[in-house]
């Protein structure tokens, strides 16, 4: 169904309604296919970077769309509705933006941002390593200075688009900088060295592709770093709470998704002679899952108005991260249960969403690492009080 929003101005309605019509026409005809056949649609993103959907929480200095982080995350939403793994992309490309829109040189942005934020270009985010997925700050993957650049070494675990992106933000250890210092850097696939291993076999969100990255002596270019060396651990957790946010707006996006089959399921099937929504079972099954959904929405967005306000907003990241993709596990559940033996098949894209929501309780922080970020944050804000 389409979701009744409150948006804050005429551009931004719009704007939804611009994505909702593109999400109908481009992306659910596609999406069962594509997963099923493992197949990635670049010339999706395409699409969408030419419809300036790739960039819209950029200024428009540089070719975004200058848009509240509230009002892009509702078309992040929007697109998981249709497909999650489309959805999941616009969020890790916005941001593998970030470094370069938040720390670039004045010459980096005007160099990069344009073709990054206008969507001619697809990003990934290279941070994960197989050893150091929840603790970046034990990457091994390294960097060492060399008399025009850097010489990069290593692998870089669990990309986004990897293989297929046209740009990497990249975290590496630079130990000329000191033995525990991580820099960030723009990589790009025309690098020698620079190459994708084969696809990870996933459960789901299968038309996203995900591959480790490997660095074999792969020779950087000066310049090519972004923000100050040594500085790019705090590049890196600054950058997640914002994938937070579109993470938390993709689950609840999927979710809905859920509900939606649910309650259509549920008008139309009978049993002992009337509908199986009308049985209070059932009923109050699809009312709990509409409550995790609407909580879930308006957690995201109370954390994004924070944070388009200017004001601390990491604890409410993590708990939007934390809520919402517990809720999309619980709702899509819940929704093969509505189904009966026809949610289990694959006739029906109850199975699918179900399998597609288990990842976002993993990825941008296990929900037991939200669990640790929202506990220090607790501890942190009361020491003042009780001091």
């Amino acid at each position: 169904m389409a979701v009744d929003r409150e948006l804050p101005t005429r551009e931004a309605v719009d704007l939804v309604a611009l994505t909702r019509e593109i999400a109908n026409a481009e992306l659910a005809p596609k999406a069962a296919a594509y997963e099923r056949e493992e197949r990635f649609p670049r010339e999706v993103f395409a699409l969408l970077g030419e419809a300036g959907l790739l960039g819209l929480p950029f200024g428009e200095d540089v070719g975004g769309g200058g848009q509240p982080y509230a009002v892009y995350l509702q078309v992040v939403e929007e697109l998981a509705m249709r497909w999650a793994s489309v959805a999941l992309g616009v969020s890790v490309h916005t941001l593998a933006c970030g470094p370069v829109d938040r720390f670039g040189t004045p010459e980096q942005r005007q160099q990069w941002l344009p073709e990054m934020v206008g969507g001619r270009l697809l990003g990934a985010y290279c941070l994960s390593e197989a050893h150091a997925g929840s603790d970046p700050a034990a990457m091994r993957a390294s960097a060492k200075t060399t008399d025009d650049g850097w010489t990069a070494t290593g692998e870089k675990a669990w990309v986004t688009h990897g293989g297929h992106a046209d740009f990497y933000s990249t975290f590496l250890r630079t130990p000329d900088d000191g033995p525990n210092a991580i820099s960030c850097f723009h990589l790009t696939p025309d690098l020698a060295g620079f190459s994708a291993a084969p696809p990870e076999q996933k459960m789901g969100l299968t038309g996203s592709t995900t591959a480790a990255m490997r660095l074999d002596d792969v020779a950087v270019p000066a310049g090519r770093m972004v923000g100050e060396s040594g500085r790019g651990l705090a590049i890196a957790l600054s950058a997640l709470d914002s994938g937070r946010l579109g993470v938390s707006a993709v689950a609840v996006g999927l979710a809905q998704s859920a509900l939606d089959v649910a309650v259509a399921y549920a008008l139309e099937r009978e049993a002992f002679g009337r509908r199986i929504v009308d049985h209070q079972g059932v009923a109050f099954l699809l009312a709990d899952m509409a409550a995790a959904v609407e909580s879930a929405r308006a957690t995201y967005l109370v954390a994004a108005r924070r944070k388009d306000a200017g004001k601390p907003y990491s604890r409410q990241a993590s708990i939007a991260k934390l809520v919402a993709t517990d809720a999309a596990m619980r709702v899509t559940t819940d929704a093969v249960q509505v189904l009966g033996g026809a949610g289990y098949t694959r006739d029906h894209p109850a199975e699918r969403y179900m399998r597609e929501a288990k990842v976002m309780q993993i990825f941008e922080g296990t929900n037991q690492i939200q669990r640790m970020v929202i506990g220090k944050h607790l501890a942190r804000e009361a020491t003042p009080a009780n001091g």
